[in-house]
């Protein structure tokens, strides 16, 4: 037992990423059927941000964002296969430089940058879903999932592949799902570590395909669910090419949209379980009150609003996701609820602060831990931004190595307490009335209201440029920073 006199242990850190997790599918945040009782638990022990949000989609470029904390404009991850820039620093080598030796459980999805690649056959030129430089691994699970596949197969379960394994996870018990699997090999991780740990726990659920297991594919009525948010009378070209799109658009049957909601929250109860098991697990090891933990996710889902699914366009319902953060040791904010805009920028400057580290310049988020102390900043945004970009389909037939048609295919969104800023790319924009309508149909054109949003995100962007390098100065005297201090001899 520690003494007044020496340092407080080093916590343990558990970052957790629910793929694909809406910030409304919580008891505790107020949804009149989906049950989580774990994570509730946990927002009660610390602070829920009910205005949480992803800054891309899909994973890859949300996972590019939280990981580094830059927004997709300073990371230019703009798609799955988008390799990250080797020279971006990340949460993994954060914890490493704090002494961590930090494993991933899952993925991390994110591209090896080509230019730290000699041999043009390495496998990791052909698959984005590679690990983040910094992480040790302690269970890779990406899309093939073959070490749950091989546990499958030893109980008796044998598949052509890991996709059919996941939509027929409601005709075997629960126990055999993907989650459990991955939380077995966590616990069995922390039962065997002997000094402070760092972990990321990567869950593939509530991710689709829409099929919940075992029992918690029957836990909720489809009749009983709310309605998804319906489609506007006045679409852009955009959202009519998403509505028309196999991947995207949701589907028209009522009868279908339910079943694909029943099974979304039933994944969502199922990887809460998975969690309360985690939690069980670090209370019998005596290490509940000394480790920190994050849940986030890396996007969120349409589930069938604006006749949508999965992840993609501006809607809110694809970036507004979940955001919970409970450290023991600053018990100031527990149970509290903050409505500010938060972003999953932040998550990496809030680490620093709670591993004493010091914030890489590159951060364009803030650390949140005033706000686990019980406080609210003294300067805070008053604005949530996420960016699309849909670059990488079907290219412009083109002979010229100049022209940026291709690049007119990005959207970003301003997202304030009443309204909802849209700027394309091609130069065109949509604002939304969100306080009078949170369903997105009723649009403003009104300039006393668009252009000071407008002028927002423009402020927005030249606040949040590239910074590596613009910290410091050359000139006699030697490297300082600005304004111009010589650093020591």
């Amino acid at each position: 037992m520690e003494t007044p006199n020496e340092p407080r242990r080093r916590p343990n850190v558990l970052l957790i990423t629910l793929d694909q997790y809406r910030g409304d599918s919580l008891s505790c945040a107020g949804h009149p059927i989906v049950a989580t009782p774990n994570l509730d638990a946990l927002a009660a022990e610390g602070v829920r941000f009910a205005n949480h949000y992803a800054q891309a989609a899909p994973c890859s470029p949300g996972r590019a964002a939280l990981y580094t904390g830059t927004y997709q404009m300073t990371n230019r991850v703009l798609s799955n296969g988008t390799p990250l820039d080797h020279r971006f620093d990340n949460v993994a080598r954060l914890a490493r430089r704090a002494g961590y030796d930090p494993t991933l459980f899952g993925y991390t999805d994110q591209g090896v940058d080509p230019r730290t690649i000699s041999d043009p056959d390495d496998p990791r030129l052909s698959d984005y879903e590679g690990i983040l430089p910094g992480f040790a691994v302690g269970l890779d699970l990406p899309g093939p999932a073959l070490p749950w596949m091989e546990w499958l197969a030893s109980q008796g379960y044998e598949f052509r592949d890991s996709d059919h394994a996941l939509v027929t996870e409601p005709e075997r018990p629960a126990e055999l799902s993907q989650s459990a699997f991955m939380t077995d090999e966590i616990i069995s991780w922390v039962e065997a570590q002997d000094r402070p740990w760092f972990a990321h726990a990567s869950y593939l659920r509530p991710h689709p395909p829409y099929a919940a297991a075992g029992h918690f594919s029957t836990m909720y009525d489809p009749a009983d669910l709310p309605a998804p948010a319906p489609i506007g009378e006045h679409l852009t070209g955009l959202h009519r090419a998403l509505l028309q799109h196999p991947a995207s658009a949701a589907p028209t049957d009522p009868a279908a949209v339910a079943h694909m909601r029943a099974q979304y929250w039933g994944m969502c109860s199922e990887v809460d379980h998975q969690l309360g098991r985690l939690w069980d697990a670090l209370q019998r090891l005596g290490q509940w009150d000394d480790t920190v933990v994050i849940v986030t996710a890396d996007h969120g889902e349409q589930l069938g609003d604006q006749g949508l699914q999965q992840k993609a366009g501006f809607f809110e319902a694809s970036y507004h996701i979940i955001g919970i953060v409970r450290d023991p040791h600053r018990p100031g904010g527990a149970g509290t609820v903050v409505d500010d805009p938060t972003e999953n920028v932040d998550i990496l400057p809030t680490i620093c602060h709670l591993l004493g580290e010091e914030i890489p310049l590159q951060c364009d988020g803030h650390p949140l831990t005033p706000f686990l102390d019980g406080e609210r900043p003294t300067v805070w945004r008053d604005a949530a931004h996420w960016e699309w970009d849909w670059s990488d389909g079907e290219l412009i037939d083109t002979d010229d190595p100049w022209d940026r048609t291709q690049d007119q295919r990005r959207l970003a969104v301003l997202r304030t307490r009443s309204h909802a800023y849209v700027q394309f790319a091609n130069g065109s924009w949509r604002c939304f009335d969100l306080a009078a309508d949170p369903t997105w149909r009723t649009e403003v054109t009104d300039a006393a209201v668009v252009l000071p949003l407008a002028q927002s995100m423009l402020e927005w962007r030249a606040r949040h440029l590239d910074r590596s390098m613009t910290g410091f100065v050359l000139r006699d005297g030697g490297v300082g920073r600005f304004p111009f201090v010589p650093e020591p001899a």
